[in-house]
């Protein structure tokens, strides 16, 4: 069996690679749109967050600039799906899981896909559309776990004389199974929680040794992922490599002694979880049933395509404007602090409200009006033409109003300072606001609370 962990180890390794580079990228294209417009804006900071203000005459070119150049990458990101690789659209995830359940699919693991869904996603991320690379990041997990095991290819024309008693299909939904948790270990740096996730979640099939495997193809991943991104940020190296800083991988870490008491709000966080999850996929449920309506009344399949991508194009543009409009002039609304994060991309925004000690940082009128935006807007995300996730927004729509609710709980008992009062802390409710809308939406449980310890301690 050494061949089977060999190629196991490999392909964790290429799946951490990967992710690392999705990363790299995203931060760079968004570091270069805001450089762009940069020369119409004035930066203050406030809360710790950066908020954007056009300057005197230049405002209508920050707004062109800005909406130009997110509506380019949500143009390609579109395309790239449509034309490309249909079998990309919208995450791959279902797919992925009916072929690891029974179903053949056309062009799923092919070299088109891969490309496709990488471009698509990396666009989509960084046009700052609600959305992140979790799903798509399963899926091109899942892809090179095929690509590595198979090692044989028809459009590239190579077939390998190697790994040769591996090219059967229980072998390579194996390879597939430990690709896709590889795929999410190296979003979340949680290879127990890649691997409990496929057990949940994705593979009906499963024995002792495809779990031990997986788990070293998911740690492979996790491991890869922290070194490269030990030292690099933005593909520009600032040294240390191969030390692991606690700071840039765990949200908090700094414990609080529980009351109790603090298992009341936990419990009305949970029941409001799972009513706000499933009136978010009911609503989910019911755009993309008109999206699929009014695409089907379209006869012919060139037509249907474009018109998902000038579709595509209005809603985005509608999208990013209305955003800019709230963003970048935040006294038109006056809601300074919601328009900074909102103006953040996720995960930036989701540690800003996770943060310890900050009670009244952030205001209710902030935080509802960031929490309507977010979360009418990911759930149109969610579907669409492009390849995207969908961890981000749920667990930033989670978070926002688990941070409403410890708001609410300062204002009936103030900010406590003493050890016995201390658990009333905003950013501890907004930690398990994310995870109970997360568990509503997804139905996870158990690999969802792993991978929540795994991010926050």
């Amino acid at each position: 069996e050494w061949d089977r962990w060999l190629l196991m180890g490999l392909i964790g390794t290429a799946v951490g690679m990967l992710g690392f580079f999705i990363h790299q990228i995203i931060d760079s294209l968004i570091k270069l749109k805001w450089d762009l417009v940069e020369n119409y804006l004035q930066v203050s900071k406030r809360n710790n967050l950066y908020l954007l203000t056009g300057q005197d005459g230049n405002i209508h070119m920050t707004w062109l600039c800005a909406l130009g150049f997110g509506l380019a990458m949500v143009v390609l990101s579109s395309g790239s799906v449509l034309f490309i690789c249909p079998a990309g659209s919208p995450s791959g995830l279902p797919e992925i899981i009916g072929y690891l359940n029974g179903t053949s699919i056309r062009h799923l693991f092919n070299i088109k896909t891969f490309l496709g869904t990488f471009v698509s996603c990396v666009l989509a991320v960084a046009s700052g559309l609600f959305c992140g690379p979790e799903g798509p990041m399963i899926h091109l997990g899942a892809l090179l776990g095929c690509g590595l095991s198979q090692l044989q290819s028809d459009t590239l024309g190579i077939h390998l004389p190697i790994f040769t008693r591996f090219r059967n299909s229980a072998d390579k939904r194996s390879f597939i199974t430990a690709g896709a948790g590889a795929g999410i270990a190296s979003v979340f740096r949680a290879p127990i929680g890649g691997l409990l996730f496929v057990l949940e979640e994705v593979s009906s099939f499963w024995d002792i040794r495809l779990a031990w495997q997986t788990f070293f193809c998911c740690l492979m991943a996790t491991f890869t992922m922290d070194l490269l991104s030990s030292s690099l940020s933005g593909f520009v190296y600032r040294g240390h490599f191969g030390f692991f800083e606690a700071e840039k991988r765990i949200l908090f870490w700094n414990l609080l002694d529980m009351n109790v008491l603090a298992f009341i709000p936990t419990i009305l966080l949970g029941m409001l979880g799972g009513l706000l999850g499933a009136l978010f996929v009911s609503l989910n449920i019911k755009i993309n049933k008109l999206r699929m309506q009014f695409f089907n009344s379209i006869p012919k399949l060139s037509l249907r395509k474009t018109s998902k991508l000038f579709r595509q194009m209005r809603t985005t543009t509608y999208y990013i404007f209305t955003l800019l409009m709230f963003c970048i002039s935040p006294h038109l609304f006056l809601c300074v602090a919601a328009a900074a994060l909102l103006v953040e991309n996720g995960k930036q925004g989701i540690t800003y409200l996770f943060k310890r000690g900050t009670h009244e940082e952030f205001g209710y009128t902030s935080l509802c009006t960031a929490l309507a935006f977010y979360f009418i807007l990911s759930c149109w995300t969610a579907g669409s033409a492009v390849a995207s996730g969908l961890v981000i927004p749920m667990l930033y729509t989670g978070a926002l109003y688990g941070r409403i609710v410890g708001l609410i709980l300062v204002s009936i008992f103030g900010v406590q300072t003493n050890e016995y009062g201390a658990w009333i802390d905003p950013g501890l409710f907004a930690a398990i606001g994310a995870a109970s809308f997360f568990s509503g939406v997804s139905r996870l449980t158990i690999s969802l609370t792993v991978i929540m310890v795994s991010m926050l301690s």
